[in-house]
């Protein structure tokens, strides 16, 4: 049968926080027998936005990460429920029992990813529930996704083979692979933003004269002497490689014009490097 996943996207998310309003909306003072007690106006996130900034000044990138329950197909939190407290249902999504769930605060411990919270009045622990008390009524999406105005939030309902080839073509992850034991149904697009390195740069001439940027010029980058990555620098001279692994180590940074070699400078990659501008006279 067809089951419910989300579908994030970084690089289309800009903090804008409609997604976070939205289930406040929905679920602050609302409550929803079958489903979920309120949610407390203070101290509770189910749709938590996390923030990356990478780099450093000029050459900032910043990322965001909406984050809710991931719904996992193996998700620790049913394993350490009692009575049978969470649950999932045949179409992916996993549920709280508010009632056979009071007083089971190790529920919210069992989480990898911090998406459980512990209602202090109701001795009851919460997250994002998919909005299916709406689902079931007829709705296509839960409500933040509907309230998001760049796209970055989606859902897939399909069948399993169908999210397999969407998961392959689309190019998506789930998060950290320490955690995926957990089978989470929450898929990312574009997670290099969030969770690999860059390192950034400009290329210009005139460093004790007029400054012009150097465009259209090869820039690689090597590691032991093997290629990583080639590209041309933009219009402003400014290059960006991306995606590389948190502290790999010693990268070398070559520019080609001409076909022969004109600059290399030599960089240790700990984090996300910026590393300024490199004067070609």
């Amino acid at each position: 049968m067809k089951k419910y996943s989300f579908v994030i996207d970084v690089a289309k998310c800009e903090n804008c926080n409609n997604c976070f309003l939205s289930c406040k909306d929905e679920h602050c003072g609302n409550e929803w027998p079958g489903y979920a007690k309120a949610q407390p106006l203070h101290g509770q996130r189910w749709m938590n936005i996390l923030r990356k900034e990478r780099g450093q000044f000029p050459f900032i990138d910043v990322a965001y990460l909406p984050r809710p329950c991931m719904h996992c197909d193996d998700a620790p939190c049913i394993q350490a429920a009692e009575n049978g407290a969470v649950y999932k249902r045949d179409d992916g999504i996993v549920l709280i029992d508010s009632e056979k769930a009071k007083g089971q605060k190790q529920i919210m411990a069992a989480c990898p990813f911090g998406a459980l919270w512990w209602n202090e009045e109701e001795q009851v622990v919460q997250k994002c529930t998919f909005c299916a008390h709406l689902l079931d009524k007829g709705w296509k999406k839960p409500r933040c996704v509907q309230a998001c105005p760049t796209g970055a939030l989606s859902i897939l309902h399909v069948e399993e083979e169908v999210l397999k080839e969407a998961v392959k073509t689309g190019e998506l992850q789930t998060l950290d692979a320490r955690e995926t034991l957990a089978k989470p149904r929450c898929y990312c697009k574009n997670l290099h933003r969030f969770e690999k390195c860059m390192v950034s740069g400009s290329l210009a001439t005139g460093k004790d004269k007029e400054t012009d940027c150097v465009v259209a010029t090869t820039v690689r980058l090597l590691r032991k002497g093997n290629l990583v990555a080639e590209q041309l620098s933009d219009d402003f001279g400014d290059f960006i490689f991306d995606g590389l692994v948190p502290g790999s180590g010693e990268y070398e940074i070559e520019v080609v014009s001409g076909g022969k070699s004109v600059f290399k400078k030599v960089i240790t990659l700990d984090e996300s490097l910026s590393v300024g501008t490199l004067w070609l006279d």
